[in-house]
């Protein structure tokens, strides 16, 4: 019934229809300290200029620890945690017993739920390991298209406490899981933790755009959501239902880890949010469709590699737009140059193998695989010991833990892997593998070279994807 009112809802949104009951919509004086925006009337904001918590726009959403994500913290409904001060929103992380914390999570009423509109947040994070403040949203009613993924979900803001200098926006869909991600840095006295930083997202019909201090640094057109096996929903689902923003200081967990306990910075934790607004048009256009998937052509020769020899640029970060090599070192450990050999080919010395097949990686970009086809992988491989004491060299040991075929945005879901002995000449290494999984314009093809041996050198060369027909 849900799916049947909001479809009828569609061709017509209002501010009055998004959000039942809030002063907001009416014009009036509630909003006077709130900044208006061309094109858009003020649905609903909170300045936290009062003494207490709105309880018409909130809730402190109660958790226990361990929820989700193994994270450390319990969210409590205690003024402790969670609490107005001085025209900001304090959320703090507190230390208990046993290595577990108490902290706040804010999510919106009920009657604040909406949707498509701006979404604007000022915010300063804490600094420390373990520390993951987020602003957020989920849909009103998790069952209308299934839990998460399928239900969909807005990462306004992600900062982890150990790098304050970056800061995420994500978008999470799908079964399987896929997921777009963007990034912004600000370093020095600038950094997220030094400042108040104003993010934002513009979420429309059939669109999604990401801004940190009105910059845009990510665009979202192209989703789905389905049971897995099954057709997908009609686009634009999941975003064509009401959602709820969520703000909240998680502490420890899979992502940022643990902090060590007893850590001085947990006494400063604090998460302050400045302000929230949301602003809607007065009519969205919900006529759209899916944007059709665009399959990079091979060259002349049917390679999907761009540069087979590595005779061009290879870049050191993903932006997202370029077509070819891109290195990549995990923090965890992973140490290596990268460096083209003259004639063609690349050189990589390994100082530092780390803890993690993708600690020393190099990947190639928008790979394009589609359902019922066949493909065969083609390159040479051979490398060489470095190291100051050969007796402890073992051949059967130097091995690139996984050369893939990889899905970023389905979840990481491997379409094709092994796992190769390095040998100490030249060798050319071939494979094939059926695609079965859903068309895929933007997979990578992987050389993880990380979780090893180190002191060595690997070379790459004449590497080939190419259609069996």
């Amino acid at each position: 019934m849900r799916r049947k009112i909001m479809r009828s809802l569609g061709l017509l949104l209002t501010c009055g229809i998004a959000a039942v009951g809030l002063a907001g919509c009416k014009g009036g004086n509630k909003y006077k300290n709130t900044p208006k925006k061309e094109g858009y009337k003020i649905l609903w904001a909170d300045e936290f200029d009062g003494e207490e918590l709105n309880k018409d726009l909130w809730m402190r959403e109660e958790r226990p620890a361990g929820w989700t994500n193994e994270e450390l913290q319990a969210y409590t409904d205690k003024e402790e945690n969670g609490f107005v001060r001085d025209g900001k929103f304090v959320i703090k992380g507190i230390e208990k017993e046993n290595g577990y914390y108490s902290s706040c999570k804010l999510r919106n009423t009920e009657k604040a739920s909406f949707m498509y509109g701006r979404i604007e947040a000022s915010a300063k994070v804490p600094t420390g390991k373990g520390l993951w403040p987020a602003i957020w949203m989920m849909p009103l009613n998790e069952d209308v298209y299934g839990q998460w993924p399928k239900c969909g979900e807005i990462d306004i803001m992600e900062v982890l406490g150990d790098n304050v200098e970056k800061a995420y926006g994500t978008l999470h869909w799908g079964s399987p899981h896929a997921e777009k991600q963007g990034t912004v840095t600000k370093t020095g006295a600038n950094s997220f933790a030094n400042e108040f930083h104003t993010y934002a997202v513009e979420w429309e019909p059939g669109q999604i755009e990401w801004f940190i201090d009105g910059e845009s640094y990510l665009v979202v057109n192209d989703w789905f959501t389905a049971v897995e096996g099954e057709d997908e929903k009609p686009y634009p689902a999941p975003f064509n239902q009401k959602f709820c923003i969520q703000i909240n200081l998680a502490i420890g967990g899979t992502w940022p880890g643990n902090p060590e306990p007893g850590a001085e910075y947990m006494d400063k934790a604090e998460f302050e949010i400045d302000y929230v607004r949301v602003y809607q048009k007065k009519k969205y256009d919900t006529n759209v469709t899916k944007p059709e998937k665009t399959f990079r052509d091979p060259d002349a020769t049917g390679n999907y590699i761009s540069d087979s020899r590595f005779e061009g640029t290879i870049y050191t970060s993903d932006t997202g737009s370029e077509v070819g090599w891109i290195t990549h070192l995990e923090s965890d450990g992973g140490h290596a140059t990268f460096e083209k050999v003259e004639g063609g080919g690349l050189k990589v010395t390994i100082t530092g193998a780390g803890i993690r097949n993708y600690s020393v990686q190099i990947y190639h970009t928008f790979m394009p695989f589609q359902t019922g086809k066949k493909y065969k992988i083609t390159f040479d491989m051979w490398g060489e010991y470095i190291g100051e004491d050969p007796s402890s060299f073992n051949p059967d040991l130097f091995v690139v833990n996984e050369v893939c075929v990889d899905a970023p945005n389905a979840n990481w879901s491997r379409y094709w892997r092994d796992t190769y002995t390095v040998p100490s000449e030249r060798t050319t290494f071939t494979a094939t593998f059926d695609y079965t999984k859903k068309d895929d314009a933007g997979a990578r093809f992987e050389f993880n070279m990380g979780c090893s041996l180190e002191n060595v050198i690997i070379y790459i060369d004449n590497v080939r994807v190419e259609e069996v027909k």
